[in-house]
C-alpha cells in the first residue's frame, strides 16, 4: 500500500494539487505495479517561514 507525502510551499491552486495526485497515483500504478485504490497521496502545504535548509530559512521562489 503506497503511502506517497509531498511537500510544497503554500500557494498551489487546489485544481492543480488535484492534478498533481492524480498523475503521481498514475505514475505509482504503472511503476510499483501498485492498484491505485492503494496508492494514498498527502499533499502538504507548507507556510512560509517553515523550512530551514541549513539552518537559514528558505523563502518561497
Amino acid at each position: 500500500m503506497p503511502f506517497i507525502t509531498i511537500d510544497l510551499f503554500e500557494g498551489r491552486s487546489q485544481e492543480q494539487k488535484n492534478e498533481l495526485a492524480r498523475e503521481v497515483t498514475e505514475v505509482v500504478a504503472r511503476i510499483a505495479q501498485a492498484p491505485k485504490g492503494n496508492i494514498h497521496v498527502f499533499i502538504n502545504d507548507l507556510p512560509e517561514g517553515t523550512y530551514y535548509p541549513q539552518g537559514e530559512m528558505k523563502r518561497k521562489s
